[in-house]
C-alpha cells in the first residue's frame, strides 16, 4: 500500500480539516496493517514529531518488533516508575538486545513529588489514581508537551472501553495518538510471537496477561479480561495516560479535582460520599452517614475495605465509640458557616473518644474557619472555594491567639483570666 503523501502539522487548538484528515488516514489502512500505520506516522505524519512509548509488559514485544523493522534508532520511553516487577526490568534488557533498538529512554518520576506525595512508597493502596498520575503521567506529560504525537500498543480486544479505538486518533490536547496493534485480537498477537520468535514476559505464563506496576497487578483467570489483573476490585482500567477520541478512557485528572487539603498540599481525594444502591458489605473509600453505619452495622464491620464515617448536625457521635477505630476517616459536615455544632462534634472525637484517624471538614468549608477547625483537631479540609484555596496554598491564613474557650492543654496557661486563655503555641 502506498502511504499517504500529506502531512498533518501540528496545531495549537482543535482544526476541523485535521480531524478529517485523521479519519481519512483511518480508512486507507487495512484493519492488520500495524506496520504500515506505524511507517506513516514516523515517516510521513509526525517526522520526528513522535514518541513510542511502551510498558514491555506481556505484549510489548509485538509493538517493538514493527519498531525494530520501521527505525530501531527511534525512541522508547519506558515508563519507570519505581514499582515495576523485577522480571519486568530484566524483560527491557532482553527486547533492547534481541530487537537491536538503540534509544530507549527511561521515564522516572519527579523525585521532589515521590518525597511529597508518596515517601512511605504505599500511596498506590490509599490513592492509586494519584500514584498514577505522580509516576506515569506527568513525567509521560513533560516529554509529550513538547511532541506532535505518540504512539502506544493498546488494542480494541482489551477492555469495552477500548473497543472502538482507531489506528489514528486526534486526542483532546489535540494531539495524535498512533495505536497500531488497534485491530490485533489476542490469537494475533500470538501468532505474531511466534512467528517472528519473540522473547516472552517472564511473567506471562504465570497467568499475569496485563503487566504493569507490581502492587496492582494480579494473576488472570482462564476467561476473564486480560486486564482483570489491573487494579483488581476498583473502580479504574486506566492508568492516567490514555483517553481516546471520546473522552471515554481515563480522563486525564485536573488540578480541580485535587479538592482535598492535607499536609500541607491539595491532593486527590480517594474517599466519596455514600450513594444509594451501594452496598453495605463491599463499598470502600466511602463516608459512611452515621446514621447509615448505624443501621447496617454489622454488615459494615464485615466489609473488609477502607471506609469512612460522616458525621453532620444532631449526629450522637456516642453512638459510635466502640467503632471508630473501623474508620480510616471521619468527615465532620459544615452545611453552613454559622452552623457551629461540627467543631463540638470534632473536639468530643479527639479530646473525649481518642480518635487517631484522619478527621476532615466537609461541605462550607471557609478561609476564617479553619484555623478554628485545626483547634479542634481536624487535619484535612475538602475545599472548592478558591480564594480559601488559595489562602492555603499561600499560607494566609489568619492566627487565632486568645480563645474565650480553650481546647486540649496547651491553651489553658496557668494563671490567666478565662477569658484571655492564651495559646502556648500558634496552632
Amino acid at each position: 500500500m502506498a502511504a499517504a503523501s500529506f502531512q498533518i502539522a501540528s496545531a495549537p487548538k482543535p482544526d476541523k480539516l485535521r480531524a478529517l484528515g485523521i479519519m481519512a488516514l483511518n480508512g486507507m489502512f487495512d484493519e492488520m496493517d500495524g506496520v504500515s500505520v506505524l511507517r506513516q506516522a514516523v515517516t510521513e505524519l509526525l517526522v520526528d514529531d513522535v514518541a513510542i512509548v511502551s510498558s514491555f509488559g506481556a505484549d510489548s514485544s509485538v509493538l517493538l518488533h514493527m519498531v525494530s523493522q520501521v527505525d530501531p534508532s527511534l525512541p522508547v520511553y519506558f515508563l519507570e516508575t519505581g514499582k515495576h516487577f523485577p522480571e519486568t526490568l530484566a524483560y527491557v534488557e532482553t527486547l533492547k538486545q534481541h530487537l537491536g533498538l538503540t534509544n530507549v529512554i527511561a521515564l522516572t518520576p519527579d523525585a521532589k513529588d515521590i518525597v511529597r506525595f508518596d515517601p512511605a512508597g504505599d500511596l498506590w493502596e490509599t490513592d492509586p489514581d494519584s500514584c498514577c498520575h505522580i509516576r506515569k503521567t506527568e513525567p509521560l506529560d513533560a516529554v509529550v508537551t513538547n511532541l506532535g504525537g505518540w504512539v502506544t500498543g493498546r488494542k480494541r480486544y482489551q477492555t469495552k472501553e477500548r473497543g472502538v479505538l482507531p489506528h489514528f486518533e486526534l486526542t483532546s490536547d489535540d494531539r495524535i495518538k498512533v495505536n497500531p496493534l488497534a485491530y490485533f485480537s489476542d490469537a494475533d498477537v500470538t501468532a505474531y510471537k511466534l512467528k517472528y520468535g519473540l522473547p516472552e514476559h517472564p511473567l506471562y505464563n504465570m497467568g499475569y496477561k496485563s503487566i504493569g506496576c507490581a502492587p496492582c497487578t494480579s494473576v488472570v483467570a482462564e476467561g476473564e479480561d486480560p486486564r482483570a489483573g489491573r487494579w483488581r476490585g476498583l473502580n479504574k482500567k486506566e492508568c492516567g495516560i490514555h483517553f481516546d477520541f471520546n473522552g471515554a478512557i481515563a480522563k486525564p485528572m485536573a488540578a480541580q479535582e485535587l479538592n482535598l487539603f492535607k499536609d500541607g498540599a491539595f491532593i486527590a481525594d480517594p474517599f466519596r460520599t455514600w450513594a444509594e444502591g451501594d452496598d453495605a458489605g463491599s463499598v470502600r473509600y466511602t463516608h459512611v452517614p452515621l446514621k447509615v453505619f448505624l443501621e447496617q452495622r454489622e454488615a459494615f464491620l464485615a466489609n473488609p475495605h477502607p471506609l469512612g464515617l460522616l458525621v453532620s448536625p444532631g449526629d450522637n457521635v456516642e453512638l459510635v465509640e466502640k467503632d471508630l477505630g473501623r474508620f480510616a476517616s471521619v468527615a465532620i459536615n459544615f452545611p453552613g458557616f454559622t452552623d457551629g455544632r461540627g467543631y463540638s462534634s470534632a473536639r468530643l472525637l479527639v479530646e473525649r473518644y481518642g480518635y487517631k484517624g484522619e478527621l476532615r471538614a466537609v461541605g462550607d468549608v471557609l478561609q476564617d474557619q479553619v484555623p478554628l477547625m485545626r483547634r479542634c483537631g481536624i487535619t484535612a479540609f475538602v475545599v472548592k472555594h478558591e480564594p480559601t484555596r488559595k489562602a492555603l496554598i499561600e499560607g494566609k491564613l489568619a492566627t487565632v491567639d486568645i480563645f474565650y474557650q480553650p481546647v486540649g492543654t496547651t491553651e489553658i496557661p496557668v494563671g490567666t483570666r478565662p477569658f484571655l486563655r492564651r495559646a502556648v503555641e500558634t496552632v
